[in-house]
């Protein structure tokens, strides 16, 4: 009986010589990965940050930023800072939700794909395609008009579209190392087609789908904020960050506050987001 061979460690984030490889990446990048880390802890207990109800009047409106209210208040006299801390909530954890989605539907059809020939493999290409080709954005508005204003129909109508790209580079990476000799040695042995998967396949791919995992959620934060600047978001007083800004943009001369910290949190979630995918990335290619 052929014994069966041992498959290659996949290199993960986590693993033993990671700590090392994140020094050797650049400052900014390691800030990124602690910011990273920073604002899904605040979106986690928002509800423990927050100074103030986001939905409550607590001052008088249009206060500019002060030591009581460093984002200063809205326009009814809501706590500005509190509904940013509130709308990192609904953009972050929102946009690791359609990650997960994306990764789940992609890495799912990208490994059958990978892993088989011939008419299986030619249709998911041809379905991913065309889901590629699509105005997926133009096509996402649709539906959320469709399905009413809601961040849960938001979420379903851009989740639709964001697995393909995960898909493709499931598939590649299958592919290549569907080709080793090692996988090769594991088929003669007659190890089954699930072990073959989860085993000498599917780790693989793991490093390449977290790095673009990690730059997509850039991607998803502007989408969702362009969402919600269109009002197709969660409805008011929902604290939106694309909406806020979206709402207060005819005041920008004389109460400034009010559009542009939310866009700025907007451009340095995006950032951040950014940032530590470069980062990973780095850490990946030298552990």
């Amino acid at each position: 009986m052929i014994a069966e061979p041992q498959a290659p460690a996949a290199v993960l984030p986590f693993e033993r010589g990671w700590w090392q490889s994140l020094k050797q990446v650049g400052r900014l990048e390691q800030v990124a990965l602690a910011g990273l880390l920073a604002l899904t802890l605040v979106a986690i207990f928002a509800p423990l940050l927050a100074p103030y109800d986001p939905l409550l009047r607590v001052e008088s409106a249009f206060q500019p930023p002060s030591w009581a209210h460093p984002f200063g208040t809205d326009e009814i006299g809501r706590d500005l800072l509190s509904r940013v801390i509130y709308g990192i909530r609904l953009t972050w954890l929102p946009s690791l939700g359609v990650i997960g989605i994306g990764i789940i539907i992609g890495s799912t059809l990208g490994l059958i794909a990978g892993a088989s020939d011939g008419w299986v493999d030619g249709v998911l290409q041809r379905l991913t395609d065309l889901f590629l080709v699509l105005p997926s954005t133009l096509i996402a508005l649709a539906v959320v008009a469709a399905l009413g204003r809601g961040l849960f129909n938001t979420l379903v109508a851009i989740s639709i579209f964001w697995w393909p790209w995960y898909s493709r580079i499931v598939r590649g990476e299958i592919k290549a190392i569907a080709a080793q000799s090692h996988v090769e040695a594991a088929r003669l042995a007659g190890v089954s087609r699930w072990r073959l998967f989860t085993r000498y396949l599917l780790p693989g791919a793991i490093p390449a789908v977290l790095v673009t995992a990690t730059l997509d959620v850039a991607n998803i934060i502007l989408v969702l904020s362009l969402f919600s600047f269109l009002g197709l978001g969660a409805p008011a007083p929902a604290p939106e960050l694309g909406a806020m800004t979206a709402r207060t943009l005819d005041s920008l001369t004389a109460f400034w506050w009010l559009p542009v910290l939310p866009a700025l949190v907007i451009f340095l979630l995006a950032l951040t987001a950014n940032l530590a995918g470069d980062g990973l990335r780095d850490v990946l290619k030298s552990v």
